[in-house]
């Protein structure tokens, strides 16, 4: 037998072995056992393509080769090809047990012994090095009580006359700033804003760097709270600031008219920038200081607030860098004013279980805020240039805190910040952009919290690999089969150039779901409905049409003839990319979609029942982009309206659902949000993908 090759093969589960031809390459055989076929080869060629049979199932566990009489040796892949079918046979248990060891090992983060203590790394901030000098509290009140007066004659308006007087008596470089926005929707109006600014010159430097402080004017007929006070403690400041002689920085200080909107007309101008687009007319500015290194916006809505509320979440999902937030909380601590995080102070016991539970809150609190993509207040537009920024908020809702705070005490706050930020050699870039905040004292970094996240979307990769091994060894079996019979049954194609058509409409179909917003607010003017109405019923409408794509394709495409399961694996495979991609740039938005879909994406299948296939369809119309909103919107009413009645609780979700959307295509309209086009452009081909497998014949 020298010379000779050895295969061996166990057939087994057979009807019937039939040798339609000669086996001239078979030197000796043996047959062991029931099923067991051991043949001697002359050339290396398999067992299976000398003999013709039919068979119900057949299975190669193991091929040897061997060229010497002596022994045999094991073929290398041997190993390597038992992983398929151990991937194939338990990969559902293994998807399960990641995504639930990933979602306890995430929810544990919030204790303290799975997170850090915060700490700064930019020595050369020096927060509290020297003690504060601010004393014009009582300037700050005559200011606040002249802007009132002032306010009065303006009821919807801003009093640019006045704060450009105030502006120009302090010495400072005032410059008013012009912008218009034209809105896209309905009727296209126009509508025209006035920012005002004034620059306090370095004295110490050449106005290549500045500082921004920042503070939203809200008319008195806004139902927002007033923020009159953070104005007046801005002009206390900016006195008190002109009298320095140590500032090697410019400071802007800035107010802004219609909140946000103010805010990204003025930075588009200062940087050139053009993320509104044709709708959001920048307009120019005049004077200019240097390039912006850190900015706080202030809304103050009292003179005397119980505690400061530091607010970090940005366009997007955008954070600053954690050494300015914590440089805030530090100069609270020392200034001894109660500072909060989500509107929750510290727990005294934060190892103990109710310290879990409460940072647990507070850290979901931030998931879902982040999610939104929209800043939580004027200070997450800067973030897209590149400027560390947060919102500094005060109000003395909050009676749980007992005393209130001081003018004294916010105004060395803000000096002290301010100071810091005055000591920087360059932007901040040493401490953390990715993070978590369970507490004002606690973080979770990016490290810390993607192995979880990797886990709860590992299952996705795990689920694909299964479905590709499965494919290939069905497209195997049906290649062989075609080759030694005649059978006039259909073939199922598990190419992935069969499912192009479906993958391709569905993309096509969605991008142009995400263009159709102003079209239907101008469609609905034509039935005199409001812009509101005319997005929210136009996309609900498509929403049901696009429920019947799957018969729409069986009827114009072959797709009744592609495998389910390769749909279903560019389907896994994009939702995988979607969410580790989503997740080093808006982590909280990918967290939420990986919860929802991955347990949907991993169950989607064809049912060979009408009940096991209507139940399949609830379960996936349950993570539509538009189920999700409702759910997250008629969540967020319930908690903020806990005594309503069910049907005034259902009306008021109603009109929620309705300015939620609203707002999602005017955000990304005007200030580039990208969650309404992520939504229509990326998740909603995913779903389209797993419906379509649903409805695929078994």
């Amino acid at each position: 037998m020298d010379g000779c090759q050895l295969s061996t093969a166990i057939l087994y589960k057979t009807a019937w072995l039939d040798a339609m031809g000669g086996l001239n390459s078979i030197q000796h055989y043996g047959h062991f056992q029931t099923g067991l076929l051991i043949a001697v080869l002359d050339s290396p060629v398999t067992l299976l393509s000398n003999i013709q049979f039919s068979v119900y199932r057949c299975e190669v566990k193991r091929v040897q080769y061997t060229t010497d009489v002596m022994g045999l040796l094991t073929d290398p892949g041997t190993e390597r090809s038992q992983l398929p079918a151990l991937l194939e046979r338990h990969h559902r248990p293994l998807c399960v047990t990641l995504y639930i060891i990933g979602l306890v090992w995430f929810l544990a983060l919030a204790h303290n012994s799975l997170n850090h203590g915060t700490y700064f790394s930019e020595n050369a901030l020096l927060p509290g090095l020297v003690e504060g000098d601010f004393h014009s509290d009582s300037l700050m009140l005559q200011y606040l009580q002249s802007l009132t007066e002032e306010a009065e004659k303006y009821p919807a308006g801003m009093p640019y006359a006045w704060l450009v007087g105030q502006f120009t008596q302090l010495g400072l470089d005032t410059f008013t700033h012009n912008f218009t926005l034209h809105y896209p929707m309905g009727k296209e109006k126009s509508f025209s804003g006035q920012n005002v600014y004034g620059i306090l010159r370095a004295g110490r430097g050449s106005s290549t760097e500045a500082i921004v402080v920042a503070a939203p004017y809200r008319p008195p007929s806004s139902f927002l709270q007033t923020t009159a006070p953070s104005i007046a403690l801005m002009l206390a400041m900016a006195q008190f600031f002109s009298k320095q002689v140590y500032w090697a920085k410019d400071i802007i200080f800035l107010v802004t008219e219609h909140e946000q909107l103010g805010t990204e007309a003025w930075l588009g101008a200062y940087h050139h920038g053009c993320s509104g687009g044709p709708v959001l007319d920048h307009g120019g500015i005049q004077g200019r200081a240097g390039a912006i290194q850190a900015a706080i916006n202030l809304e103050l809505h009292s003179a005397r607030v119980s505690h400061l509320d530091v607010k970090v979440e940005g366009l997007n999902g955008q954070l600053p860098n954690l050494d300015l937030v914590n440089l805030i909380h530090r100069l609270c601590q020392r200034e001894n004013v109660p500072h909060t995080f989500k509107n929750r102070i510290d727990h005294p016991r934060p190892e103990s279980w109710g310290g879990w539970l409460q940072q647990l809150e507070t850290l979901l609190s931030m998931v879902a805020s982040q999610a939104t993509g929209v800043p939580t207040g004027n200070h997450g537009l800067f973030h897209r240039y590149g400027v560390a920024a947060v919102t500094v908020e005060g109000s003395e809702w909050n009676s749980v805190l007992g005393r209130r705070v001081g003018i004294q005490q916010l105004g060395r706050v803000l000096e002290g910040v301010c100071r810091s930020l005055n000591n920087l050699l360059e932007r901040f870039h040493q401490s953390f952009f990715f993070y978590l905040l369970p507490s004002t004292t606690r973080y979770i970094s990016i490290g810390v919290y993607m192995p979880p996240f990797a886990l709860l979307a590992g299952g996705l990769l795990v689920k694909a690999l299964a479905l590709w091994f499965s494919t290939s060894c069905a497209a195997d079996i049906q290649t062989n089969a075609s080759t030694s019979t005649s059978s006039t049954v259909r073939k199922v194609d598990y190419s992935v150039m069969g499912s192009i058509p479906v993958v391709v409409t569905t993309h096509v179909v969605s991008a142009g779901l995400a263009a159709t917003p102003p079209l239907l607010s101008r469609l609905g003017l034509v039935v005199a409905l409001s812009t509101e109405d005319s997005v929210f019923f136009g996309l609900l409408g498509a929403a049901m049409t696009l429920l019947f794509l799957p018969h729409f394709m069986a009827r114009c495409t072959d797709i009744g003839g592609v495998s389910w399961e390769v749909v279903k694996t560019v389907a896994v495979l994009e939702l995988a990319v979607l969410v580790f991609a989503g997740a080093v740039y808006n982590f909280s938005l990918a967290l939420i979609i990986t919860l929802t879909f991955t347990p949907i994406a991993l169950m989607a299948s064809p049912s060979h029942s009408r009940l096991g296939r209507l139940a399949k369809s609830l379960l996936v119309l349950s993570v539509h982009p538009l189920s999700l909103l409702m759910f997250s919107v008629l969540l967020d009413t319930v908690i903020n309206f806990p005594g309503s009645a069910p049907l005034k609780l259902l009306w008021r979700a109603y009109m929620a659902i309705k300015r939620a959307l609203m707002y999602s295509v005017a955000d990304a309209l005007i200030y580039s949000n990208w969650v309404f086009d992520a939504a229509c452009v990326c998740l909603l081909p995913v779903w389209l993908l797993l419906w379509q497998v649903v409805h695929c014949h078994p």
